[in-house]
């Protein structure tokens, strides 16, 4: 009886020692809980966090660019936002080295999602003379400029008016016809108008990759405070979310489940289409199933940053490895995703 006794303290005191030694981390997901958010949910969920020995909590974020101060400050630890913006924010802040450690849109969500009852087609020439809701925080409207040098637009001949719109009004706006397109994200903007029972058939989603623009879209990004002092946290934080993003592309039916329990208010048949529209459009794309998840193609990220420059004056040009590092990714034989 003592010895049990005594094995049950032990295993005890292990068991509080293991507790106290799990390490807090702060996360900012770039918009609400919605369907995409599952893929960091799921690791959380699962105890993936917990088996590496981490403590994370997961907030709601006001934007893919605002992830990015949030995690330059220390107010969070990690974040999930838009690397293209991450490129300005370093040259414009050359002392804050924040780095990208993990791609997760491959083939970024930037689009322009107008109606053809507005004389929207899926030619760049029906943008002609049209009224856009254009966000000044969303990360897709910031690429409008490299989209109009690639596909040579003149605003002003061109008679394109620009209203800056909040993130809530904005699909309202073109579900009304208040404006004939909008800029977002194709897995929020697309899903949000058809959700407001505009027919599907009327709704144009142009994505800008689709029309000359090679940038990557969200990836996860770290601290430079955290990063130097918790590496292994680093590593084991990728470990899980690689095992819980495997997860939601096996299952997106329960993983979209993680999201309505943490939003009351979301439809579930609305996020389960947003989730599997992010993971065919952007997650799970044929280079990823090539060469695993998380990863980039450095020629083609190169490309990317000289895109940027196209309209951004860089103080000091960067180069693909000082904004991206593959070091804590897990190795790519263990990334593999289908």
């Amino acid at each position: 009886m003592g010895a049990l006794a005594l094995g049950a303290g032990a295993a005890a005191s292990l068991w509080s020692v293991g507790a106290s030694a799990q390490t807090p981390i702060r996360f900012t997901l770039d918009w609400r809980f919605e369907g995409p958010s599952a893929l960091f949910l799921m690791a959380l969920e699962k105890g993936y966090f917990k088996g590496e020995g981490l403590d994370v909590t997961i907030d709601t974020g006001n934007g893919s660019r605002e992830a990015i101060p949030r995690v330059a400050s220390g107010t969070y630890d990690m974040g999930f936002g838009d690397v293209n913006s991450l490129v300005r924010f370093r040259d414009e802040n050359p002392t804050v080295d924040v780095k990208a450690i993990a791609m997760i849109y491959d083939r970024p969500p930037f689009s322009i999602v107008g109606r053809k009852s507005r004389g929207i087609s899926s030619e760049v020439s029906s943008l002609r003379g049209k009224k856009f809701g254009a966000p000044a925080a969303d990360a897709a409207y910031a690429q409008w400029p490299i989209f109009k040098a690639v596909n040579k637009i003149d605003e002003k001949e061109w008679n394109m008016r620009f209203e800056n719109v909040g993130f809530p009004v904005r699909e309202p706006m073109l579900a009304q016809g208040e404006v004939d397109a909008v800029f977002g994200f194709a897995n929020s903007s697309y899903i949000n108008v058809k959700s407001r029972n505009v027919p599907e058939n009327d709704i144009v989603v142009m994505l800008m990759s689709d029309y000359g623009v090679e940038l990557y879209g969200n990836v996860v990004m770290v601290n430079p405070k955290f990063m130097a002092e918790k590496p292994e946290a680093v590593r084991g934080f990728l470990r899980a979310l690689v095992k819980g993003v495997r997860d939601v592309v096996a299952n997106p039916a329960a993983a979209t489940d993680l999201v309505i329990k943490r939003n009351d208010v979301a439809r579930r048949d609305v996020e389960l289409e947003r989730l599997k529209m992010t993971l065919d459009q952007n997650v799970v794309t044929p280079w990823v199933k090539e060469n695993g998840f998380g990863g980039i193609d450095k020629a083609r990220f190169e490309r990317a940053i000289d895109q940027i420059g196209l309209t951004f004056t860089y103080k000091n040009r960067p180069k693909t490895e000082d904004i991206f590092t593959d070091a804590f990714l897990p190795p790519a034989a263990e990334r593999k995703v289908q």
